[in-house]
């Protein structure tokens, strides 16, 4: 058996520990050797790792427990949390995540014996690659480009990094339409990058007027993203902008430029501009435009939704 701690705000990273983790599973009993539980309580979780895998070899049990945090455990609590990983089955595997919301700033502390206990084992901090620290970021893209057979042009990744910013799902993804557009080849440049991958810039125009409350200007926008985008790629990219400029808003009278670039993981120069633009806009029509973002998109995915692209027009417009 083997004990994980995943932890930190890059959901995709966390995700891809754990697909690593279940390659190790009979694909032909996932459905009995892979489970999930959110933050059980105090003796369902001893039961949890007192599990006993049955005749189909290994078990991978995810404990997503980020509520952890927020509480105590008493000190015989944390002696049976700790004698039960000692002593669990040699073919159970335990991950605990505690995935942080994103872009928030918000750190899991250390201090709690909970934390300490966990840190023993196999502990991997997953935190977002900040859009300033390009190299970084760049050498992700190279990593993550090879594994899809793909080479990138120096200004290719630059282009990436301009027009997607720092969220590696989503880099991911345009990566996956990158390589559908050069094959047979195998060479990314700028000037695909700037076709082919959604852009923030497309969508800053949309929201200008969004924010400006020019409606049928916006809505022209909006129809005209949908020519080359799916409602849900807008809408999530839309998200991620929005969670940013809440931010920004909600934190530009009392930090620096310094600093919210810190909090929104985007360039000083970048957190500039957007606050320039951001100028006009009501940090409580920004807030209500999320909440209604986050309805469509529970709704479409719960599959509520009977027209993807009015949900996520209604959302946007009402």
């Amino acid at each position: 058996m083997a004990i994980y701690f995943l932890y930190g705000e890059e959901d995709y990273n966390i995700e891809q520990e754990i697909g690593k983790l279940k390659k190790g599973l009979d694909k032909n009993f996932l459905e009995m050797s892979f489970k999930t539980y959110d933050n059980p309580k105090f003796p369902d979780l001893i039961s949890i790792l007192r599990s006993q895998p049955m005749m189909f070899g290994k078990m991978l049990v995810v404990i997503n427990c980020l509520d952890y945090f927020s509480k105590t455990f008493e000190d015989k609590e944390i002696k049976e949390i700790e004698k039960a990983l000692d002593d669990n089955n040699e073919n159970l595997d335990i991950v605990f995540v505690a995935q942080l919301p994103r872009n928030e700033g918000k750190k899991l502390d250390s201090r709690k014996k909970f934390f300490k206990l966990l840190a023993k084992h196999n502990a991997k901090e997953c935190a977002v690659i900040p859009t300033y620290k390009t190299a970084e970021l760049e050498s992700w893209i190279i990593k993550q480009g090879k594994s899809k057979g793909l080479k990138f042009e120096k200004d290719a990744l630059t282009a990436i990094i301009a027009q997607i910013g720092n969220n590696l799902r989503q880099i991911d993804g345009e990566l996956d339409k990158l390589k559908l557009f050069v094959y047979p080849k195998d060479n990314i440049t700028a000037g695909m990058v700037k076709e082919i991958c959604i852009s923030n810039e497309d969508l800053f125009a949309f929201s200008d007027y969004l924010m400006e409350n020019e409606k049928d200007k916006a809505l022209l926008e909006y129809r005209k993203l949908l020519e080359t985008r799916y409602p849900l790629e807008i809408l999530s990219t839309l998200q991620t902008m929005l969670r940013r400029w809440i931010i920004l808003k909600a934190k530009a009278q009392s930090s620096s430029a310094f600093e919210l670039a810190k909090l929104t993981g985007m360039h000083e120069y970048v957190v500039k501009l957007n606050l320039q633009k951001l100028k006009k806009t009501n940090l409580k029509d920004l807030v209500k435009l999320k909440q209604n973002l986050t309805e469509a998109e529970y709704r479409i995915k719960s599959g509520q939704a009977f027209d993807v692209e009015k949900e996520v027009e209604n959302a946007l417009f009402r």
